[in-house]
């Protein structure tokens, strides 16, 4: 109640930027089991302002986390931008596999999509006129459509048009050989991950999806608005990333 009435803050303008601030200043001084429970306490009244009294325009309490505590030697890695330069430069368009793969290395930059994702993409998901993507299989089965960049977009017409086989198949991408089939989502990582490795960078195709979260992280958005676009089960998969 304090800090709102210092900062001339009213509950409907509260967001998780103003409670980090709060929590940043309220926990300084206390050791991390001790902010476990604050945080807990501050979880339960912003459902309480929520979802009894009506004083909050959304429920701000699954945002309330801590300090991720990585459960691996190493944090997960994402391309800074000299790499990133590096890859997209490196990309040719000289073959079908060319085109095939630097549309699939879009998809996994600019969207963050998984190989299965990638590799379940049908003609019919793709709206080119509203640059946009529907994603019907997710983890959290909760399809979604996303918009895509116009680079993205004409990555992907670029392969539709000079490299796709014709086939009655639907799925998007498929392989080079007849007899033309879906390509399975070990060869979706296979194809990103043998470009990535010819250009020199020394990542896997999730090294694209983590960059696409650290992307969304350094825009601003919120750890929730980043697990809707990651397609996450829960925020705890969110914090890991």
């Amino acid at each position: 109640h304090a800090f709102v009435q210092k900062h001339r803050i009213s509950l409907g303008m509260l967001n998780i930027e103003k409670i980090d601030a709060f929590l940043a200043q309220y926990l300084a001084h206390y050791k991390e089991q001790t902010c476990v429970i604050y945080r807990s306490r501050l979880r339960g009244f912003l459902r309480y302002l929520f979802y009894e009294r009506k004083l909050l325009p959304s429920n701000l309490a699954p945002l309330i986390v801590g300090a991720p505590r990585f459960c691996k030697a190493k944090p997960p890695y994402f391309l800074r931008p000299a790499e990133l330069q590096k890859l997209f430069a490196g990309l040719k368009l000289s073959s079908a596999s060319d085109l095939r793969t630097y549309a699939m290395v879009h998809l996994a930059y600019t969207l963050g999509l998984r190989p299965c994702e990638i590799s379940l993409l049908r003609l019919d998901d793709i709206f080119f006129k509203a640059a946009e993507l529907c994603i019907r299989t997710r983890k959290n089965d909760n399809p979604v459509r996303l918009p895509v960049a116009e680079n993205t977009i004409k990555a992907i017409a670029a392969y539709l048009v000079g490299a796709r086989p014709k086939s009655s198949h639907r799925r998007v991408f498929l392989t080079l050989q007849p007899p033309f089939r879906p390509m399975s989502q070990n060869t979706v990582t296979q194809a990103i991950n043998g470009c990535m490795k010819k250009i020199g960078i020394p990542y896997s195709a999730y090294g694209l999806r983590h960059t696409y979260a650290q992307n969304l992280l350094e825009a601003g958005l919120s750890l929730y608005e980043i697990k809707e676009m990651m397609g996450h089960d829960s925020i705890e998969s969110t914090r890991k990333y």
